[in-house]
């Protein structure tokens, strides 16, 4: 199981060095991938009608595609790869375009992981439809390869129209494609067009069902359960060696082959501390 870990969004500030010293410091010691969480806009509480959510817009996120293109030119070999991006909520040809140039300019380091979300407010800011966002979200993927790999496409989707054109400069390989959520039709939907699953939720029975599921699916659609990903996450936050050690030990027993380490909402911040609890995580859990 190759251990990464998650920027820590909300405390990592906004200044070019913390991010480069991040990035760096996380691949010096040993960080197999980045992932990066994606909220393109955070709602007031006092806008009328009022908002209760995870976040709201006092709460930072940096845009993944950006972030990891600046991350991706002072690293050099950990992999990237968003925890997940919106999809529906974004042009598939624009993303297209982007993760194509980030997999171009990281030589191949890059996965894209994608999500459906849940914050209507974000979805009718950037003028999206939230009501059809799973259909949708099927329809890009499959638009997303094309894309990457037709010199000329003439496309009409039931959400998309391609008149006779594409995308260039286009990546030498498909950008993989990896699906956040839990839902009974997005493991359906991860098993025929994904090529990893990106879990919600903590390596306990539903994960390993989840799992399960997605193997007797593959294999239903003559698909390898070879090479397809499950990618976890752990907290440092609220956690010692052992219950590390435990968490990470039961995600190995029901499949995953990733998991990257949040130090974020553990006390004081700063670029060293979160480097210290990281590494301070990978003593207790090896990969």
């Amino acid at each position: 199981m190759k251990i990464g870990a998650v920027l820590p969004h909300n405390e990592i500030g906004t200044e070019a060095g913390a991010m480069r010293a991040w990035a760096q410091g996380v691949e010096a010691l040993g960080a197999d991938h980045i992932l990066i969480y994606d909220h393109v806009l955070g709602a007031d509480p006092d806008r009328p009608g009022g908002f209760r959510g995870p976040y709201d817009k006092d709460v930072a996120f940096h845009e993944p595609l950006t972030t990891l293109s600046f991350i991706a030119g002072v690293t050099k070999t950990i992999e990237l790869m968003p925890a997940v991006l919106i999809l529906p909520q974004r042009q598939t040809a624009l993303v297209a375009k982007q993760a194509a140039e980030l997999a171009i300019l990281s030589d191949g380091r890059f996965r894209l992981g994608i999500g459906t979300g849940w914050n209507q407010v974000e979805y009718q800011s950037l003028n999206e439809d939230f009501g059809n966002r799973g259909p949708r979200q099927a329809e890009q993927v499959e638009l997303l390869r094309l894309l990457w790999s037709s010199d000329s496409l003439d496309y009409k989707g039931d959400y998309h129209a391609i008149p006779r054109a594409s995308i260039n400069p286009r990546p030498d390989k498909l950008v993989p494609i990896w699906f956040g959520g839990s839902a009974p039709v997005l493991i359906r939907r991860c098993a025929r067009l994904g090529d990893g699953w990106i879990p919600v939720m903590g390596p306990n029975p539903a994960a390993a069902a989840a799992i399960a599921e997605l193997k007797s699916q593959r294999a239903a659609l003559g698909l390898p359960w070879e090479g397809f990903g499950i990618q976890a996450q752990a907290q440092y936050a609220g956690g010692n060696p052992d219950r590390w050690i435990k968490h990470a030990g039961k995600w190995r027993e029901i499949g995953a082959t990733h998991l990257a380490v949040a130090t974020h909402n553990a006390g004081e911040s700063d670029v060293d501390r979160h480097l210290r609890r990281f590494e301070e995580y990978l003593e207790a859990v090896p990969d």
